[in-house]
């Protein structure tokens, strides 16, 4: 469907470069929310699942706060009390690192590891939106993301 279907938009954009930047906003926000409606059945929201997805691909070594915090993709919020609740449920292991002591390591546990697998597999049925753009298009399209970005 149109953007300007969607949101129903009586008025013309100023020009394809705006409408470009509302496109962006309003499909970031179709994407988040379905994944949003989709982790509250883990209680957790989009951070704690992206911080999931770092210590994954980390995984079995650990990865310090300051690597996780470099990597996420949204940094609104407290770090320590997104690991706080990680580190409640069981899904993360917290250690000091043994030679810094000033370090903290996180590692994803086992119970994490079984979770992460769950959410996936859950977050899956949005994957058909992936196959709406070839490996061309896709790869344009992080090109003028990454230029858009600056």
């Amino acid at each position: 469907m149109k953007l300007e279907e969607e949101i129903d938009v009586s008025i013309p954009f100023k020009d394809e470069r705006d409408k470009a930047i509302v496109n962006l906003v309003h499909t970031y926000n179709v994407l988040l929310e379905a994944t949003q409606s989709d982790l509250k059945d883990f209680n957790i929201n989009d951070q704690h699942y992206n911080i999931l997805a770092i210590l994954n691909v980390a995984h079995p070594q650990p990865v310090s706060i300051g690597q996780i915090k470099k990597r996420l993709l949204n940094k609104r919020g407290d770090l320590t009390r997104l690991l706080d609740k990680l580190d409640h449920l069981g899904w993360i292991v917290r250690k000091i690192n043994p030679t810094n002591r000033r370090v903290m390591n996180v590692t994803l546990s086992g119970e994490g590891k079984q979770q992460l697998a769950l959410i996936d597999a859950k977050l899956s049925r949005h994957t058909s939106r992936r196959k709406n753009l070839s490996e061309e298009e896709a790869s344009q399209l992080n090109d003028l993301l990454d230029k858009l970005r600056g």
